[in-house]
């Protein structure tokens, strides 16, 4: 990715009305985990999506609207997510461009989770403890953004433990070609790769990137929630899933390479990379 395929995807058109950018939806939150529904969702409207929709549980949802006037909420009843609700959102999701799951769920909301991504057909992006209970082969039309641990355990669910020690001693390039020749039938089944890393991984069925944007301060709490964000605004506004995977992980990483500068050290958050996402544009705009 670079910046003028970043500029490509952020630009508007002069005679844009509402909804033509792009409408998403997050699911996600739970009592423990507030913010990162929160952040991924302000993430996604970073990107220049219209409206991004968070569904929590009641109480999350609430905490959200006090947060945000930007986000709209639905508000799930209960105290968490059940296979009734799951089966409510797949319906509500019908309605939107795309959707994220995972970010702030914890694994009490594996049945819920599971059902949601087997059922519903749109366009996802999956993250953090949705991905953790599940095999490759159950994904469709989806990014998956683990990171290097969460990587593993899908690995291990999927009967394909034997690339674990391969993939220990392998550079990116060869990290990337290994899952790549290993991962056909997910990769065939629409979906992408996005292995979280100091190199991060975008991989298709057909086409690798790699991402050397950001640095060790990325491995704070919340930075991947924004990545996640920031990946399905994108994915709402372009359908195209291999570019907003690797846009979203420029992006993240290209801020969070501001901020060290700016902060002169590793004291940046992640709510300041969303704070700090409107200077990509005045740069992409300079070049």
């Amino acid at each position: 990715m670079n910046y003028n395929q970043v500029r490509k995807l952020m630009e508007r058109k002069k005679t844009s009305h509402k909804g033509e950018n792009g409408y998403a939806l997050v699911i996600g939150g739970s009592e423990d985990y507030v913010g990162a529904v929160i952040l991924a969702g302000l993430g996604a409207l970073r990107t220049g999506c219209d409206s991004v929709t968070v569904a929590a549980p009641e109480k999350v949802a609430w905490s959200i609207n006090r947060y945000s006037p930007d986000l709209i909420t639905t508000k799930i009843k209960g105290s968490a997510f059940s296979v009734k609700s799951a089966k409510d959102l797949v319906k509500l999701a019908e309605r939107y461009d795309a959707v994220l799951i995972g970010n702030g769920l914890t694994r009490k909301a594996d049945k819920f989770s599971h059902y949601f991504i087997k059922k519903s057909s749109k366009l996802k992006v999956i993250d953090a403890d949705a991905l953790k209970g599940l095999s490759f082969k159950d994904f469709s039309n989806a990014i998956l953004t683990p990171n290097e641990a969460e990587l593993e355990m899908m690995l291990v669910n999927s009967g394909k433990e034997f690339l674990l020690p391969k993939l220990k001693i392998a550079n990116a390039k060869e990290k990337a070609e290994i899952l790549q020749g290993n991962l056909r039938y997910f990769l065939q089944n629409n979906n992408i790769l996005l292995v979280k890393g100091p190199t991060d991984l975008i991989i298709s069925r057909n086409k690798i990137a790699y991402n050397r944007t950001g640095n060790q301060g990325m491995t704070k709490a919340g930075t991947g929630d924004v990545l996640a964000g920031l990946a399905v605004g994108f994915l709402a506004k372009t359908k195209d899933m291999f570019k907003s995977a690797a846009a979203a992980s420029y992006i993240n990483g290209f801020v969070g390479d501001l901020l060290l500068k700016k902060k002169k050290g590793y004291s940046f958050i992640a709510s300041d990379i969303l704070e700090d996402i409107e200077k990509i544009s005045k740069s992409i705009n300079k070049k």
